[in-house]
């Protein structure tokens, strides 16, 4: 039997893409792993989620253990409400939806707003993931290049104006991480902010915001886009994987009741009642700005070893931007294929992601790579990057 004639076109033409995860290096058990876009594992907060789950169980029972669960699934929303409050954003009750991480958040925007037909407009290069959702339901898919500066929108403009010329039809949305980007760790300017949203209310599309590292910033943090929007444009999309536990899939979406109500459709009952009920515990049980301000210096420090180890063993032709906030460093060897180079890196012992899986066209990312210092200790990231300086000299 060939299963795959059960297939509906729109499956078929979806399973043509790239796999999911082809990006994730096969990594020996001695890498020093700078590919991993992990929170450190002495940052995630093991003893004290275990503690907020044996206080939910003796309290409730078996209640956080069924369909429905816990009532503090209801108390995990006030508190993410309360959190975005703190950030400038205001949102009610139902203009919010939990997800099981940003992934499903983007999952479901796509979902409700994208057909074969649809236009978007991407960052390039940007979050890998984000690129396998859009184009399992669209290729129309139109890349603005990202400077030191994030998303360059007088770039977005002209080619805008350009399609309104030519009569050319618009994107619906704009995705963009605005904020320590993936994978460039670059940060769109004020004034930039304020031209995307000024772009949005005069080309009639949204803006999903994935402000996934927003809160990590090193010295200053910038205004969320939802936090500066006065029309409704912007969608956005948070997460606590990089700031409490990536396993406890935690993610959500601020946005029109409308469109909140659409996803809400869609998503149906595939919450996980009890991971939720867990977080509001840890939740209420911690004092969050204190832990952000612990995780901010643990990265600020990494960051830092980074870069000194980057203009440490790094061959002059190299150039990188040095991020304000977030996981990553994006690097450009020029002349390189940084896809081939990996191999070599992972004899030598460490890891990183090649540019091409962050670009619409692959080719564009070639001579780049992302490195993380989010998952590796200080040493490591030294060592990793002393290592990878050796295999850049020896095969560039």
């Amino acid at each position: 039997m060939n299963d795959d004639s059960f297939f509906t076109d729109k499956i078929k033409k979806a399973l043509q893409n790239t796999p999911p995860g082809e990006w994730i290096p096969e990594i020996p058990d001695d890498c020093i792993r700078l590919h991993c876009g992990y929170p450190a594992p002495d940052l995630v907060p093991d003893e004290e989620v275990k503690a907020a789950v044996n206080c939910l169980l003796d309290e409730e029972h078996d209640l956080p253990l069924h369909y429905i669960g816990s009532p503090k699934t209801a108390k995990l929303k006030e508190q993410i409400l309360e959190r975005l409050k703190e950030r400038g954003i205001s949102v009610t009750e139902s203009e919010l939806l939990i997800t099981s991480g940003a992934c499903q958040a983007i999952d479901l925007i796509a979902r409700i707003l994208l057909d074969e037909e649809t236009i978007i407009a991407i960052e390039s290069p940007t979050y890998m993931e984000a690129l396998e959702i859009f184009q399992n339901y669209t290729k129309q898919i139109i890349s603005i290049p990202v400077d030191k500066d994030g998303l360059q929108t007088e770039a977005l403009e002209e080619i805008l104006e350009e399609r309104n010329q030519k009569g050319l039809a618009l994107p619906r949305f704009l995705y963009t991480i605005p904020t320590f980007q993936n994978p460039t760790g670059t940060t769109m300017t004020e004034e930039r902010r304020q031209h995307v949203l000024e772009l949005a209310d005069k080309f009639n599309f949204l803006i999903v915001e994935d402000d996934a590292y927003g809160e990590l910033f090193f010295n200053k943090s910038l205004p969320a886009l939802k936090a500066m929007d006065q029309n409704s444009r912007v969608l956005h999309v948070g997460s606590l994987s990089k700031i409490v536990a990536p396993g406890m899939r935690i993610g959500w979406i601020a946005g029109t009741s409308e469109i909140i109500h659409a996803c809400a459709w869609f998503k149906k009952d595939l919450n996980h009642p009890f991971a939720q009920a867990a977080m509001a515990v840890y939740l209420a049980n911690t004092d969050f700005n204190e832990k952000l301000v612990n995780l901010r210096e643990s990265y600020r420090s990494k960051c830092a070893a980074m870069i000194s180890a980057l203009e440490q063993y790094i061959p002059e032709a190299a150039s990188w931007y040095v991020p304000e906030g977030g996981y990553f460093v994006w690097v450009k060897f020029p002349g390189a294929d940084t896809s081939q180079l990996l191999t070599h890196a992972l004899a030598e012992g460490v890891s990183f992601i090649p540019g091409k899986y962050f670009f619409i066209n692959q080719a564009a990312g070639t001579e780049c790579l992302r490195l993380s210092f989010s998952f590796a200790d200080e040493k490591e990231i030294t060592e990793g990057v002393c290592r990878l300086g050796r295999v850049a000299e020896a095969n560039l």
